[in-house]
């Protein structure tokens, strides 16, 4: 028996305390974010034809968030998607259902960092059709992270990000943090640039170790820690003064994310290949982007900075 043939769904807690759980953390981080903006999100609730649907929370134009997406989505299918299957081929062709709660925030301040959170729990069953084999069990884990990508770094605001991430992961044993730390630092990296989206976070994937009761309890623990991690950075740089420069820089950093996302994001792939809301899944692109050709900032300004000091990965802890 492998080691994800033994780790049974019956070990977890009931989907729908996970789906209970997502929904709660959408809504929270929702009224956060109003209370931070002022504006109201908002609401789609949307099926999907072939199985479930989900709850899309979405903000344009905001006072401090220029686009903001907070989505929850619980959707089912016939056979896993080739994204979902990459690092568990054996699980090829089976039935799934998904669950989880995905955001990213584009703040209109070129001071305030983009930010993304996904925490999510997939299931594999068998298909159920004349040949399914009645010993193969419904196999689950969970994944998730988040990551932040200023445009200008700040080395309080990186530190404390990264410290709420080892925080919520503190009580689940000792070098977690520094693993999923170099996972989202390999993970969330422009291959075809040689360049880090961002200053990272933590990242896991594929995750049952110690019980999928652990690792449930483990992704409550990233996804409540969410909000300390990010709104304290988010209300120090919201009303920082800047101009056309910085929102000309903003910009030409925004089409960086918009590449990840298109060409490198497991998280886009799985949500395009399982035939998910397109609308949905490209609200983490921000809303203005811009590309120049064969540009770089001239040395020792600002812009330099971010390149030099944020980007190359490092112990912010």
């Amino acid at each position: 028996m492998t080691g994800d043939e033994s780790t049974r769904v019956d070990a977890a807690p009931d989907i729908g305390v996970v789906r209970g759980y997502f929904v709660g953390l959408q809504a929270a981080i929702v009224a956060a974010l109003e209370a931070i903006d002022g504006a109201t999100f908002r609401r789609d609730d949307w099926q999907r034809p072939a199985g479930g649907g989900g709850i899309s929370m979405s903000l344009e134009n905001g006072r401090v968030l220029e686009r903001a997406g907070v989505l929850f989505s619980h959707v089912t299918g016939d056979a896993l998607p080739p994204s979902a299957t990459a690092q568990r081929p054996h699980l090829a062709g089976r039935a799934w259902e998904a669950l989880g709660v995905s955001l990213v925030l584009h703040p209109r301040n070129p001071y305030a960092p983009t930010v993304h959170l996904n925490v999510r729990h997939i299931v594999a069953r068998d298909a159920g059709s004349a040949g399914a084999r009645a010993d193969r069990a419904p196999v689950g884990w969970f994944g998730g992270g988040m990551d932040l990508t200023p445009i200008y770094g700040f080395d309080e605001d990186a530190r404390h990000f990264h410290r709420a991430c080892r925080d919520a992961l503190a009580p689940f044993g000792d070098g977690l943090y520094e693993r999923f730390k170099r996972n989202c630092d390999a993970y969330f990296f422009l291959k075809h640039r040689q360049e880090a989206r961002g200053i990272g976070g933590i990242f896991y994937d594929d995750f049952d170790e110690g019980g999928l009761a652990r690792a449930f309890a483990m992704t409550r623990s990233v996804g409540d820690h969410f909000l300390d991690a990010y709104v304290p950075i988010l209300e120090r740089r919201r009303d920082a003064e800047f101009g056309e420069r910085e929102r000309e820089f903003q910009a030409y950093r925004r089409s960086r994310y918009v590449e990840f996302n298109l060409v490198w994001d497991r998280g886009t792939l799985f949500g395009l290949q399982s035939n998910g809301r397109t609308e949905a899944i490209l609200l983490s692109m921000p809303p203005v982007a811009k590309w120049r050709y064969d540009w770089s900032p001239e040395p020792g300004t600002p812009e330099a900075r971010l390149y030099t000091h944020f980007l190359p990965a490092r112990d912010w802890t």
